[in-house]
């Protein structure tokens, strides 16, 4: 099996990424990196929703179900390593999205076929007191394409059974996907920079593809880091920026913080020649077609 850099460290610490196999290492990462620490690749304000056009209604039953994928061992006819830290992200999602009210869905090891088993029965269900969907997809991937245990499948596939043409009770309501896995092979050296301070519709048709936003943790092409005590670096800053902007903040100014704690915050370190001092910077397409406000988080 090819593993990473970074597989194997002192303390369960490494650099490395959630992608296709590439090469084999026999050394051990570097001290430290990602913000000092070492590294793997891998209320809103008051308002009334109500009359509001541009702003979704979170004031159902229940603000919705949150299902999360961790695919942390992979068969061996993949060639992928195992996921370590993937973990830490897991648990730091259910806590973050529990905090926030939603009903937890979690599996672990999932195959492709299983993936898509699920997803289909989660989208077949009665979301009509739900307020919005989060999915959670923790994996190894490519461009286009997410890892099951036992291969790859195109995301599309995935994601496809919440479309507004599938999944009626979800019909005008958001449908967030965060995805956590490789995109590509491209590393980001970074770049130096200076700095200077300074009322709803009863009826209406909308596109099937509407409402919808993909969180990627890095941009298209590249490597997605995970450091293997700590979880990766996009998942650690979406549930911190989420436990702290929640309430005060709309979904994409969170986002945006989430994308500049990613892009300043973590520097990769490894031993392995070309790996360290890499940068990576997630990725947000939004299809929500509303602002969209999560609760204040409750007190753990």
């Amino acid at each position: 099996m090819a593993e990473f850099p970074g597989d194997g460290d002192v303390q369960g610490q490494g650099d490395t990424v959630d992608a296709l196999k590439f090469f084999s290492k026999k050394s051990n990462a570097g001290p430290t990196g990602s913000g000092k620490i070492a590294e793997e690749m891998d209320s809103a304000p008051v308002s009334d929703s109500k009359a509001d056009p541009y702003r979704y209604k979170m004031d159902y039953p229940c603000l919705g179900t949150c299902l999360i994928i961790n695919n942390k061992n992979f068969h061996r006819s993949t060639q992928m390593s195992a996921r370590n830290g993937t973990d830490v992200d897991a648990a730091n999602a259910v806590k973050t999205f529990s905090s926030l009210g939603y009903k937890i869905k979690f599996v672990n090891d999932q195959t492709v076929e299983q993936m898509k088993r699920l997803m289909l029965s989660v989208s077949q269900e009665d979301h009509s007191r739900s307020a919005s969907f989060v999915c959670v997809l923790l994996s190894h991937g490519d461009e286009g394409v997410i890892y099951g245990t036992d291969g790859p499948e195109e995301f599309e596939n995935l994601t496809r059974y919440f479309k507004g043409d599938r999944c009626k009770s979800l019909v005008g309501k958001p449908k967030l996907f965060f995805i956590q896995a490789c995109r590509g092979s491209d590393l980001d050296g970074g770049i130096l920079i200076e700095t200077d301070s300074v009322a709803e519709q009863t009826s209406e048709r909308i596109p099937v593809e509407a409402d919808f936003l993909y969180a990627y943790s890095t941009a298209p092409g590249y490597y997605s880091w995970r450091n293997t005590s700590n979880g990766s670096w996009f998942m650690q800053s979406l549930c911190e920026m989420l436990q702290r902007f929640s309430g005060e903040l709309e979904l994409m100014q969170i986002m945006t913080r989430v994308n500049r704690k990613v892009a300043l915050c973590f520097e990769s370190s490894s031993s392995l020649p070309g790996f360290s001092g890499k940068k990576q910077i997630p990725c947000i397409v939004s299809m929500l077609t509303k602002d969209c406000y999560f609760p204040a988080p409750a007190k753990c």
